[in-house]
């Protein structure tokens, strides 16, 4: 009987412990939008567009262009990539870019007016974390 009610009091623990991790890493993927949003805001009030999907990708184009962001914002904490992807999907960050239209932009023939930032949540209601353009 004892080491069942041990067994028990472990199961317990496990699964609390097991919540508060999930928990943080959601807390850190809401940091991380958040902090991208800044990061692209202020970008667009100096240049008028928001990055590509391709610039936020590339380290020699975020780098010199957004200067304050940290590369750990851009890798969700169950994942080892510092990608970001077009439509939400577990375990990446999603930035959907579109020109005024909705339709695709490049900031060569067509500008990068509006976008959507998503983080998919671990066991959560909602289930992701949405930050858009103010523009």
């Amino acid at each position: 009987a004892v080491l069942v009610a041990i067994g028990i009091l472990l199961v317990l623990v496990f699964s609390n412990l097991a919540g508060v991790q999930r928990n943080e890493r959601n807390q850190e993927r809401q940091r991380d939008i958040q902090d991208m949003y800044q990061q692209l805001e202020a970008y667009y009030v100096v240049n008028s567009k928001y990055p590509t999907l391709t610039n936020i990708n590339s380290s020699t184009w975020w780098a010199p262009n957004m200067k304050t962001l940290n590369k750990e914002s851009l890798r969700d904490p169950s994942s080892p990539l510092y990608i970001l992807v077009a439509k939400p999907a577990k375990d990446t960050y999603s930035y959907d870019v579109t020109a005024a239209d909705g339709g695709t932009c490049d900031n060569v023939t067509r500008t990068c007016a509006h976008y959507t930032l998503t983080a998919t949540l671990e066991h959560a209601t909602p289930h992701t974390f949405v930050k858009s353009s103010l523009n």
